[in-house]
């Protein structure tokens, strides 16, 4: 059994455009955690205690998410990878970091994917769990798969914040769905749940997550239309560990990792749905730091 998390402290930095809030925790090669949705940097709270034993454990909100905000003072709008890539490179550079591994979930993995692709320079090694990528393509829109997305277009209408943020009950029914049925333990998250529906009742929160979705819909549409695109692999070392029972991300949609990474491990993750990182923790530890401690050896974060 994983043992209980501790909380940490919230730390905040100013960019160009954000006001990051991020946790931050040990010493020695920096490594960065981009979570998903429905999540904030708190939902590598089980891990962040494990990696900072050898690792400088950076996790920051995402745009839009948990506590991170525009210096502005407006809501977040039709969120992008590329625009959170962006937002993570002034973030590095905000803290005088240059290089970093980083492990990302779900939204995260949309982003890691679009950093180290503009800026594979910067990139050490990249940890995925349950990896969204490109050569899912026209499978996001197959029939027999579009019940289970269907908050992806539902998150599309404005309708979506004035329902699920109604009340707080609402907002507990919405996020428990997920959270439970994208689990294989369906008790995983029962401990933390008033966490989830804390942190999505601050105003802007349900804005700043759904605004993903708004944002993603027009590459997730163009997948949909013309299949997986051609790219480039990403040649860093990669790792991917994927939940074995995931009914969202599927792990059998790992197929074609292999025309995005060049050098990739994967395997997938017993036992575990969408949330491996949580569900799985003590597992997932031990796979982040048997990947990572090696190459802190090396000359990775040179």
């Amino acid at each position: 059994m994983d043992k209980p998390a501790r909380d940490f402290a919230d730390h905040r930095i100013e960019t160009a455009d954000l006001v990051v809030n991020y946790l931050r925790e040990g010493s020695g090669p920096p490594l960065v955690l981009l979570h998903g949705w429905p999540e904030f940097c708190r939902s590598w709270k089980k891990n962040i205690t494990a990696l900072a034993a050898r690792f400088d454990v950076i996790a920051p909100d995402l745009r839009g998410f948990g506590d991170t905000r525009r210096k502005d003072g407006k809501p977040a709008e039709k969120t992008t990878a590329g625009l959170l890539s962006a937002d993570l490179t002034a973030f590095l550079d905000a803290l005088g970091i240059s290089r970093v591994g980083i492990v990302s979930h779900d939204v995260g993995a949309y982003v890691a994917q679009t950093f180290a692709r503009f800026s594979p320079d910067r990139v050490a090694a990249l940890f995925f769990f349950n990896c969204p990528y490109p050569g899912i393509g026209a499978r996001w829109g197959e029939g027999s798969y579009l019940p289970e997305a269907f908050y992806q277009y539902f998150h599309q209408w404005p309708l979506a914040e004035k329902l699920v943020g109604y009340n707080r009950d609402t907002c507990r029914i919405y996020f428990s769905h997920f959270l439970h049925r994208w689990s294989v333990d369906q008790h995983a998250f029962d401990d933390d749940l008033e966490m989830w529906v804390d942190n999505f009742m601050k105003p802007g929160n349900l804005t700043g997550g759904f605004e993903w979705y708004r944002g993603a819909l027009a590459m997730r549409l163009k997948w949909i239309k013309e299949g997986a695109p051609k790219l480039d692999p990403i040649t860093c070392p990669t790792r991917v560990f994927w939940g074995d029972s995931d009914s969202v991300c599927p792990a059998e949609w790992g197929d074609r990792l292999g025309d995005y990474f060049s050098n990739l491990k994967f395997s997938k993750a017993p036992k575990s749905g969408h949330f491996v990182h949580y569900e799985q923790a003590a597992l997932s530890n031990a796979e982040m730091l048997a990947f990572f401690t090696p190459l802190a050896r090396g000359a990775a974060w040179a």
